[in-house]
């Protein structure tokens, strides 16, 4: 998740007062996403498997690149 500028092949989503602009191919993968606002930041989830334990953060498949 990174502060960025609309581009031709992403879709603009409106919730809760924020906007989220999401690739269409990687939301061909990533889908469902769901975004957590925390205390102390957020948790992103999604449909991809990333495996095993995120060492940073902790988390399984929420903070991971998978690469």
């Amino acid at each position: 998740m990174a502060l960025d500028e609309p581009r031709t092949n992403d879709t603009n989503y409106e919730i809760g007062g924020f906007s989220y602009l999401v690739d269409k191919d990687f939301m061909a993968k990533a889908q469902p996403i769901k975004v957590d606002f925390l205390v102390n930041g957020f948790k992103l989830d999604c449909g991809i498997d990333f495996g095993a334990s995120c060492s940073s953060c902790g988390t399984t498949g929420s903070c991971c690149s998978g690469s």
